[in-house]
């Protein structure tokens, strides 16, 4: 054999071995397709349904919930309720570090709640807006001492009010932590390119290290959800989320592919805009009856079947209907051109027109031509713009919509449902509805532990939302996710959330 015959050999045989070891290193990592590109990565500013999806690989939170809704340790292994129930004392699991490197200790914990509660640029200041002060007992103990009682407060701390960051990251950041989050997750930020991907890789000194067998995940934002699931089946995506129930078939009949099927708590609604700035000045904004007219030209049953296989629970309110806290003396009303007619023709407003933003899906795309189509039938001229889902968040939020039809992923407690959008100080109050006899409910049941008596309030609360219809609840998810064979060890949340310990790809 020649020399250059040998060199060739040796190149074609490294070459051979290198894509082995790429192919071998690439097969621990997992590429997940999800329907919309995240807000800004930092618990504090973040509100998307698409932001959660990534915390839940990037920022571990001090209390995580269970596959059955229930409450279980994360970063704080025990926590206690003080006997007047004003006091929660957590403690902290020993040895956690940031990404940084740093130590996750009590001062950390007290940090990440003080900014929560206090800074002006966060989000969660009404989750936390009970508690009076954050005091350190020890290196590895916190206490939360309330000014009143807040039994919704676990749940808080089970979700993006929980998250802890790196004090020394948020100092360095300040409000740009988003750009580059410093969490105590499994998985640390590598790098994002917008409406592109989300790149991150498995943090080594994790607390849990033992369950994650993947070395890296990337979140790649794709809306349609037919092109979703087309990379799913070509093998450019290893998982998915939010399957098309119209696709169902399609997964469960490919031989190379996993349909993950779990409950949610997560539910659509519209919101609408009653009274933030000059866009809310329409007929539908500023009279309830017309809002009671656009809900009863609705037929929640046609939409679970046409758009979602009937996989679906039509709902009108926050709660799952045969749920604890649903009310069943207020059911989902069925539709009635005719009654929407005449409450139009009360208001003296026969044909009202508005435009309602939907994502730039094509099942919300659907959604919003089935509604634009029934409400046509009661005299609405109802005019669709279809959006990214944080441009519409974001828009809704500074007061520049009429009507949205967006996701709310759903929390264990029901006044992490309900609060956001109804209490006057909701972070997801876009329309900015206001009453004061609902927020005095919603307070009361704050205080109380009880179930049944919180049921009571909750029913009360209904009866007024349900009356003023500042938003229109529409139906509540099951969860579905597509995964290729190779990914192994998923389980499916109420949350909805992508929780990737355990979870292994083969390929």
């Amino acid at each position: 054999m020649s020399r250059r015959s040998r060199g060739l050999g040796i190149f074609v045989v490294s070459a051979v071995c290198a894509a082995l070891v790429t192919t071998t290193a690439q097969a621990r990592d997992l590429r997940i397709g999800i329907r919309a590109d995240p807000d800004i990565l930092d618990p504090a500013q973040g509100g998307s349904v698409a932001g959660r999806l990534i915390f839940a690989s990037l920022c571990d939170k001090l209390i995580d919930t269970t596959p059955e809704g229930a409450f279980r340790p994360q970063l704080a292994t025990a926590w206690d309720w003080s006997e007047d129930n004003r006091s929660l004392t957590l403690k902290l699991r020993p040895e956690v570090k940031f990404h940084d490197g740093t130590a996750l200790d009590a001062a950390a914990v007290k940090t990440n709640l003080d900014r929560y509660r206090s800074d002006p640029i966060s989000r969660r200041q009404t989750e936390l807006k009970s508690i009076a002060s954050v005091e350190v007992v020890d290196p590895l103990t916190v206490r939360i001492d309330l000014a009143q009682p807040d039994a919704p407060l676990v749940a808080a701390l089970a979700d993006r009010a929980g998250m802890i960051m790196s004090p020394k990251a948020l100092a360095d950041a300040g409000e740009d932590i988003g750009l580059n989050p410093v969490c105590a997750g499994p998985f640390k930020f590598v790098e994002r390119v917008s409406q592109d991907f989300i790149k991150l890789e498995k943090f080594d000194e994790y607390w849990n290290s033992d369950e994650i067998f993947l070395d890296g995940v990337t979140f790649l934002p794709i809306p349609d959800d037919s092109i979703r699931l087309l990379s799913l089946r070509s093998g450019d995506l290893d998982m998915i989320e939010r399957v098309a129930p119209t696709d169902i078939k399609a997964v469960e009949d490919d031989a190379g592919l996993t349909l993950v099927r779990g409950p949610s708590v997560a539910y659509d609604l519209i919101s609408i805009n009653v009274a933030n700035g000059d866009k809310a000045q329409n007929p539908l904004g500023q009279d309830a009856r017309v809002r009671r007219a656009f809900e009863l030209s609705i037929d929640r049953n046609v939409l679970n079947q046409v758009v979602y296989n009937g996989l679906f629970v039509p709902s009108n309110q926050h709660e799952v209907p045969g749920s604890q806290y649903y009310d069943a003396t207020h059911p989902v009303p069925e539709r009635d051109v005719e009654a929407a007619k005449s409450l139009l023709a009360e208001a003296g407003i026969p044909n009202p027109s508005f435009t309602l933003n939907v994502a730039n899906s094509s099942t919300s795309q659907q959604i919003g031509e089935i509604v634009q189509a029934m409400a046509a039938e009661a005299g609405f001229d109802v005019k669709l713009e279809a959006l990214e889902s944080s441009t519409m968040a974001s828009r809704a939020d500074a007061g520049d919509y009429q009507a949205s039809l967006v996701i709310w992923s759903g929390r264990p407690d029901p006044d992490a449902n309900v609060a956001p959008w109804a209490s006057c100080d909701g972070f997801l109050n876009w329309g900015k509805y206001c009453d004061p006899a609902l927020d005095a409910i919603l307070k009361q049941a704050r205080e109380i532990t009880d179930p049944t008596m919180r049921s009571d309030l909750y029913q009360q609360a209904v009866a007024i939302y349900t009356t003023a219809n500042p938003h229109i609840i529409m139906y509540h998810y099951t969860s579905l996710f597509g995964l290729r064979n190779e990914v192994t060890g998923f389980v499916a949340f109420p949350d909805s959330l992508i929780r990737l310990q355990g979870v292994k790809n083969s390929e």
